[in-house]
């Protein structure tokens, strides 16, 4: 409510003052239809302020849905501006603590969790491999421990964070969150051979091309909160966004968590991103990503995986809006009007205006980062392969 206020208070001008009422000669009126107490000084005055008269403009037609079918101009925003970086604002000692943060977390994740020798990464692996001879159950099962940690502490975020503070419970989150994620992502990579084939379609004409491309693209359905770094480390106070332009015009839910990206090893950053990104926002990224690596991979396991990460980001749907609503109110109504889950098609139907402009919603800083690392982790995907059969998992 608050960010519509203050979008209201500068789009709109105030109302113009009411003007004194002309006096007119009073008709006579008997005695018993006046009122017995003596008038209030306020009872004539109309209860109406600027404050009001804003909110009234800006909320009263949103919240019930409403659009104007007559007009192609956008309505104004109520959420924020999507993937938004001015570097002349940006903070270097910042970034220098962020820099600093993120080597620490990779060295205390390498020595407790991915170093065999010290780490604990292997054993956890192995207690989860004891249910079942089948790699099928095992990657469900994987799956299923990360989403309920993932989901359920961003579920809890509120109650965690009045209690620990935001910064402190965003270590918790992604302290607890992060090796259960590399587990899986390791285990992936590791056995993703390992099932039975279904189909083979590599050498098909023009699959590797499908694959590539449905692949690229899904990274661009990235949630816009991906792209705050200093949040994600807790170097700013991380916040619940609610974002209205760039890839949220198309579906709300692209690919991204409540909790944004965390920080893992750069050999196998790109297999991980799908899957730590993995709460209320991701769903349409991720459906784009396993569908292409089923078709590609063609097996069990890989049908195994996709069937939990999109069952997760289902779920992630439903949970991501309620929690949106009640950190939101009245602002996230609104936003869920104009938008859509299936993509396109709150635009399809009219409640989504696009900008004339709308391409430069996506000529940002950000994105043109999510090219350069998604055309790299293409070239680097037999290091990652390496990198992950070294630990053996």
């Amino acid at each position: 409510m608050a960010t519509c206020l203050v979008v209201a208070n500068s789009l709109f001008r105030p109302p113009k003052p009411i003007l004194p009422h002309k006096h007119h000669p009073l008709q006579p009126i008997s005695s018993h239809s006046l009122p017995k107490s003596p008038l209030n000084s306020t009872f004539l005055k109309p209860h109406f302020s600027h404050s009001d008269s804003c909110r009234f403009r800006l909320i009263a037609p949103a919240s019930l849905g409403e659009t104007d079918a007559s007009s192609d101009e956008p309505l104004p925003l109520v959420g924020e501006d999507s993937a938004a970086f001015d570097l002349g604002t940006q903070n270097i000692v910042s970034w220098v603590y962020f820099t600093i943060i993120l080597g620490v977390v990779l060295f205390v994740l390498d020595v407790i969790w991915i170093d065999n020798s010290t780490g604990f990464g292997k054993a956890f692996i192995d207690a989860v491999s004891t249910l079942s001879d089948s790699h099928e159950i095992v990657m469900l099962a994987l799956i299923l421990i990360f989403a309920t940690v993932h989901s359920g502490l961003a579920s809890f975020r509120d109650m965690g964070e009045k209690l620990l503070g935001k910064r402190a419970y965003r270590v918790l989150f992604a302290g607890v969150s992060l090796p259960l994620a590399v587990s899986t992502v390791v285990y992936f990579i590791n056995h993703r051979y390992d099932g039975v084939q279904l189909w083979q379609l590599q050498n098909g004409p023009g699959v590797h091309q499908l694959v590539w491309l449905s692949n690229f693209i899904s990274f661009f359905f990235l949630y816009p909160s991906t792209f705050n770094l200093l949040e994600v480390a807790a170097v700013d106070q991380p916040k619940v966004h609610l974002w209205e332009t760039g890839i949220m015009r198309i579906t709300r839910h692209p690919q991204g968590s409540s909790h944004r990206t965390l920080s893992v090893p750069s050999s196998i950053l790109p297999y991980c991103i799908p899957v730590v990104n993995s709460l209320s926002f991701q769903m349409v990224g991720q459906v784009i990503w396993c569908l292409a690596h089923t078709i590609w991979i063609g097996n069990s396991v890989a049908v195994a995986a996709s069937v939990g990460l999109i069952g997760h980001h289902l779920f992630g749907v439903w949970n991501g809006d309620r929690r949106l609503a009640v950190r939101h109110g009245e602002a996230f109504e609104v936003v869920k009007k104009r938008t859509s889950i299936i993509p396109f098609a709150a635009i399809l139907d009219g409640r989504q205006k696009l900008p004339k402009d709308y391409y430069k919603e996506f000529i940002r800083l950000p994105y043109l980062a999510i090219t350069a690392m998604t055309l790299g982790a293409y070239f680097l995907h037999p290091v990652m392969q390496a990198a992950s059969f070294r630990l053996h998992w």
